[in-house]
């Protein structure tokens, strides 16, 4: 059974396990259609609040506080 003769370092480990973390760009990003902003496909807008052409969640405006 083959044995490490020395401790692997940390910067070594995690050198190797670098490729295991790496995040994948989300691919069902689609143009919301009434404000144009890019969304999940399938989930309420967060700048509208609108899903399928319907009000869903009403936004309050950061300019009115």
């Amino acid at each position: 059974m083959a044995v490490p003769k020395r401790k692997v370092s940390h910067a070594r480990k995690m050198k190797r396990r670098s490729s295991v973390w790496k995040l994948e760009t989300p691919t069902n990003i689609v143009k919301c259609p009434q404000c144009g902003e890019a969304i999940l496909a399938y989930r309420v807008c967060g700048n509208c609040g609108y899903y399928k052409g319907e009000a869903i969640v009403s936004v309050k405006d950061d300019a009115k506080k």
